[in-house]
């Protein structure tokens, strides 16, 4: 059987293209209940802020993305929204880089969706679609605007929250919105685009459908991370596009699998977490890590080393626990029998490295 897959319905792109956001909203207030617009709280005293469209009976929420997000975090939002207007927002718009995006999808979700956002940890678990959403990315390499995934660490594991309903709406791609964005955090999310397409292009579950969005998004971050192009930004927002559209219809590997390891145990941030973990990964993707420290040297970044030296066993086992537990990611980088390609003791030599 294939796959029949969702993608986000409804996608503008372009410089200036947020301030059309207004416009794109005003159809969609016609419930009682007004948009909430999550904004992530480093614009908080920004020029940005005073752009939000925001009309009588709409709520601004400034989120913190200094952790990894939590499901707590998402129970505790929710509640907050809930507790603010007993009526269900028209919509959902969530404006910042890929935490704040999964964070907008998630809430979304639980305001229709009963119980816990731990509870959906996992694949095709939401029953119920959520809210309206929009997803506006003000940094770009995550993908987060058009996977149908929204990553959260819960008490017992690091997973997303797979489903169709998770995917936006609608999304606003606008590179402006991408100016002023320090060199470090603009390298580590974009490295997590251009690891995504290295897994997907070597993996198992390889099609031309993916293959052909993978090829172009690996297209434009050579282009970004290699070159020199004036409109750097506009590809770059583009090749997350096409990265996360690559993985629709494949998978991730390796190096996300034991990133979320890292992540769940250390409270790494994913894009750093993935630049990581791939720097260790000769042996899975060689070439894709040797053009990765030619992009490392260009821009002059410094990976933190020895992040799991002097970890407990038991904080080593948890990482391994977590990395493990990801079988999709694991089958399309080492095929159907790769629990005896990976066994417990190999994943743990792999993170000991890092």
């Amino acid at each position: 059987m294939y796959r029949n897959f969702a993608i986000v319905p409804r996608i503008i792109f372009g410089r200036g293209s947020f301030n059309q956001l207004d416009e794109i909203l005003a159809a969609r207030r016609t419930s009682d209940g007004g948009m909430v617009f999550i904004l992530d709280d480093v614009f908080q005293d920004r020029e940005l802020r005073g752009r939000v469209p925001l009309h009588e009976g709409d709520r601004l929420l400034l989120v913190n993305v200094d952790d990894e997000p939590k499901t707590s975090y998402i129970d505790a939002l929710v509640a907050e929204i809930k507790a603010g207007d007993s009526r269900v927002p028209a919509g959902i718009i969530g404006i910042g880089g890929g935490a704040t995006l999964d964070i907008a999808k998630a809430v979304a979700l639980l305001l229709t969706n009963p119980g816990s956002a731990a509870d959906y940890q996992g694949w095709d678990l939401i029953k119920r679609p959520a809210v309206y959403k929009v997803g506006i990315p003000t940094l770009s390499g995550t993908g987060a605007e058009i996977s149908r995934t929204t990553v959260l660490t819960g008490p017992e594991k690091k997973l997303g929250i797979n489903s169709d309903y998770t995917l936006y709406d609608q999304i606003v791609l606008d590179p402006e919105l991408l100016a002023g964005v320090p060199t470090d955090q603009w390298f580590y999310t974009g490295m997590d685009c251009y690891i995504h397409d290295v897994e997907s292009l070597q993996g198992t579950y390889l099609n031309e459908f993916s293959k052909a969005y993978g090829e172009k998004s690996l297209e434009l971050c050579r282009q970004v991370f290699l070159e020199e192009h004036p409109d750097r930004d506009d590809k770059l927002m583009m090749a997350s596009y096409f990265g996360g559209m690559s993985i629709a219809y494949s998978q991730v590997g390796a190096c996300h699998a034991l990133s979320y390891g890292l992540s769940f145990v250390l409270g790494i941030h994913h894009g750093i977490g993935c630049c990581i973990a791939f720097n260790q990964l000769d042996e899975f993707y060689a070439e894709g890590v040797a053009e990765f420290r030619q992009m490392m040297a260009k821009h002059d970044i410094r990976l933190p080393q020895q992040v799991t030296a002097g970890l407990s066993d038991d904080q080593m086992e948890q990482m391994v626990t977590v990395a493990l537990g990801l079988a999709p990611l694991w089958e399309n980088c080492l095929g159907k029998n790769w629990r005896e390609l990976m066994p417990r003791e190999r994943a743990r030599r792999l993170l000991s490295r890092m």
